[in-house]
Parts: C-alpha cells; sequence; structure tokens
C-alpha cells in the first residue's frame, strides 16, 4: 500500500495511523494490485490525471480520500476506476484501514451519499441520451442484474449471498466474470455501467 498526498505533514500522518495496522503492508511504490491511497482536498484535472496513472498505467487499486467531490467529476472518478471513496472529515485510521483491505480484495466502498449522487448523475445523463432503459445495449443475465442492483444498493458480498441463497464464491464469481467480460475495473464500474445501459 502506497500513500500520495498533496503534501508531506499529511503523508506522514496517514502513514503513522497506518503502521498500527500490522495487516498494511506499506510501500514506497504503486504497482499491480498494489493498493494506492490518493489524499486530496479537492478533485480537479491533476488529481485525475494521477488517478488515472495509477490505476490505468500502474495497475493499482485506488482508495481516494477526498474533501469534496463536484458533480462533473462523480463520474470521471468512477470511470477512472476508483472503487473506494472516503470523506476525509470520515478518515480515522480505522476507517483508512477497512478501507485499504476492502480495495485490496477488488470490493467498492462509496458513501451512501456519492451512491445516490452516482444513480442520479448517471439516470440524468441516460435520459439525456434518449436512451430506452427498456433497450439494453449489451447483454447482462437476470443473475448479474440482481447482484449489480444489491451491490448498488451497499450490500457486501455476504449480504447479497444471504438474500439470493447464493454461495459468497458464486456472487464473486458472477461480478468477476460480468467484468472481465465487459472490461470493468471493480464493483463502483459496474454499477455504473449497469445504471448507464439501464439495468438499474
Amino acid at each position: 500500500m502506497v500513500v500520495t498526498a498533496p503534501d508531506p505533514i499529511s503523508r506522514e500522518g496517514v502513514l503513522s495511523q497506518l503502521r498500527r495496522h500490522p495487516e498494511i503492508d506499506l510501500r514506497d511504490a504503486s504497482g499491480p494490485g498494489t493498493v494506492a491511497l490518493l489524499i486530496e482536498d479537492a478533485l480537479g484535472e491533476a488529481a485525475l490525471t494521477r488517478l488515472r496513472r495509477l490505476v490505468r498505467g500502474e495497475g493499482a487499486r485506488a482508495v481516494l480520500v477526498v474533501g469534496a467531490i463536484r458533480e462533473s467529476e462523480l463520474l470521471d472518478v468512477v470511470e477512472c476506476g476508483v472503487g473506494v471513496i472516503v470523506w476525509r472529515h470520515e478518515a480515522t485510521a480505522d476507517r483508512l484501514a477497512q478501507a485499504i483491505l476492502t480495495a485490496s480484495r477488488g470490493d467498492g466502498d462509496l458513501p451512501a451519499d456519492l451512491i445516490s449522487r452516482l444513480v442520479s448523475q448517471v439516470g440524468t445523463l441516460h435520459r439525456s441520451a434518449g436512451v430506452s432503459p427498456s433497450t439494453p445495449s449489451l447483454g447482462l443475465v437476470p443473475r448479474e442484474v440482481d447482484v449489480l442492483r444489491l451491490v448498488a444498493e451497499g450490500f457486501d458480498t455476504g449480504e447479497i449471498a444471504g438474500k439470493l441463497s447464493y454461495s459468497e464464491r458464486t456472487v464473486k464469481n458472477v461480478l468477476h466474470g460480468l467484468s472481465t467480460r465487459l472490461h470493468l475495473r471493480n464493483r463502483a464500474h459496474a454499477v455504473a455501467y449497469a445504471l448507464r445501459e439501464g439495468y438499474i
């Protein structure tokens, strides 16, 4: 796990907090499969460029700790491949450790208010494009739609398995299969895809 911050004090503060969590392996450089924690007060084009480089260029799994996200940036963040977002005012050592472990598993974790904003934004884009929800462009099977609908509602793998009477392994296989087939980076990206295409 690597930390990228706008200033050395923020970076060292986060690192000192995370050293209390032995389950987190702190590193100096990111790479494929590494979790990269990016701290920003607000997003701009430079931050989005860093996110794209970390996720697409270096193959890292990103955790974004941010003070604010404008509506126009939210979809860009998800499209970059960020699956875990933590508000700066909620970024305690334990919350950051939880976010890092979630990202390391390839799972997603978005604040509830961001999920509702994302749903609203994708719905607006969907309507403005004139796409009918009844005519999706690529085929998702009903099982995939059911799983993604529950992901969008904020349920974790175990809860989804319980609600659908599947094993946790089946839920993970469904998510992995559709992510691989559609080249989706993580759960948040899969939910954004399903919303954009009118499945949920």
